[in-house]
């Protein structure tokens, strides 16, 4: 607001420098209101040569801040490049790695149902000896049997025919 009242006052005196006596000549009135303008003319331009100072320090200040920040970016960059460097190669050795064992599943999928079609198979291959084999123990038995049987019915024949024999031999 001061600056204001003392700008209005300036421009005042400054009409009133314009406005020179009708003879031509100028008053005492008239060289102390020239005086004055003078004086606002030079306050006037010492306050804007004090604001253009005051303009340069600011963007002096501004300009040393965006330095700082133009190198503290060129820091950030190059620590961010330093990360991506020490990440990559690690990430290229597990992105490997996980292929790898991507193949791996892949093959081991169809032999896992192999296996499991192969297990089934000699199961049922086990069940069926198995069952042939009790099947062959079972008829072994009965052959056993048989041939004992048949032996015993034999003997007894024999026996019977051996008999036959000593009883006509006996009678003469």
């Amino acid at each position: 607001m001061g600056l204001v009242c003392s700008s209005r006052e300036e421009m005042q005196k400054m009409k009133n420098l314009g406005s020179i006596g009708s003879s031509g000549r100028l008053s005492a009135e008239e060289y102390e209101d020239e005086d004055i303008s003078k004086l606002a003319i030079s306050t006037f331009q010492s306050k804007e040569e004090e604001i253009e100072r005051k303009k340069m320090e600011v963007r002096e200040k501004v300009e040393l801040q965006l330095g700082r920040a133009e190198e503290e970016t060129r820091r950030l960059a190059r620590i961010w490049e330093e990360l991506e460097v020490l990440d990559d190669p690690m990430r290229k050795e597990v992105a490997m790695l996980r292929k790898k064992i991507d193949l791996a599943n892949r093959d081991l999928k169809p032999l896992g149902l192999n296996y499991q079609k192969k297990e089934k198979e000699c199961k049922e291959a086990l069940e069926a000896f198995n069952e042939k084999n009790k099947e062959k123990a079972h008829l072994v038995a009965t052959l056993v049997e048989m041939l004992t049987e048949s032996e015993r019915m034999r003997m007894k024949k024999l026996d019977e025919l051996c008999e036959t024999i000593e009883s006509l031999s006996l009678k003469p």
